[in-house]
């Protein structure tokens, strides 16, 4: 079979440094008007660096006083700072695996920032919601007093009206008892009369009886 040519050693250094230095960024800071420069180790991890990171990030864990469930940005921190360290020795040992871990990661990270956003987004509409009903609250507060005395009127003028309305109604009651009475009394009295007249228009027939058998 064909031999595979392998590539030459400092070119393969070269290559993971500057993969390391896109997915890694070197450190930078500024002291004694000078820029210093910290890149990323090419070192491959062994394993007794591996249970290092590992006693390591417990270790920080618990001086931290990292939350073990829930959000915690400080237990986030940390894993994050572990991860990376994983993505450099998987990139020292294999590139292209390493490549795509650093592309999971940074996919990861930018749903991450999303879900921020949209968390801060909702907080801030909360917010301006919950400042809007405070507002109103404070509008309808001020008008509770003046509801309160047109609740007050209303009621007094309700009960006028009422005492109104029973006065209207007992003055008519006695308006018809009276009438009533009247109406009776002039009954009663026609009646009498009607009697008389009867009385009266016997007592004529019978004259007038009398006469016309004294005439005949």
């Amino acid at each position: 079979p064909p031999r595979v040519k392998a590539e030459h050693p400092e070119l393969v250094r070269e290559n993971t440094e500057d993969i390391l230095n896109t997915f890694l960024p070197p450190r930078t800071w500024f002291r004694e008007n000078i820029w210093w420069v910290q890149p990323v180790s090419n070192a491959p991890g062994r394993t007794a660096d591996v249970v290092n990171l590992r006693h390591l990030l417990e270790t920080k864990l618990q001086i931290r006083r990292a939350h073990a469930v829930g959000i915690c940005p400080i237990r986030r921190e940390l894993y994050t700072q572990c991860f990376d360290e994983v993505i450099r020795q998987v990139i020292v040992m294999c590139a292209e695996r390493g490549t795509l871990l650093a592309c999971a990661r940074d996919e990861i990270q930018m749903t991450i920032a999303a879900y921020k956003t949209l968390y801060q987004t909702s907080v801030a509409y909360g917010m301006r919601k919950a400042l809007i009903a405070e507002k109103n609250k404070y509008a309808m507060e001020e008008q509770i007093p003046v509801l309160e005395k047109d609740i007050e009127d209303l009621k007094k003028e309700l009960s006028d009206l009422t005492l109104k309305c029973e006065t209207i109604q007992k003055t008519e009651k006695q308006n018809r008892e009276e009438i009533k009475q009247q109406l009776e009394e002039k009954i009663e009295a026609l009646q009498e009369s009607n009697k008389e007249l009867k009385v009266s228009f016997y007592s004529i027939s019978v004259i007038k009886s009398s006469l016309c058998v004294y005439v005949f």
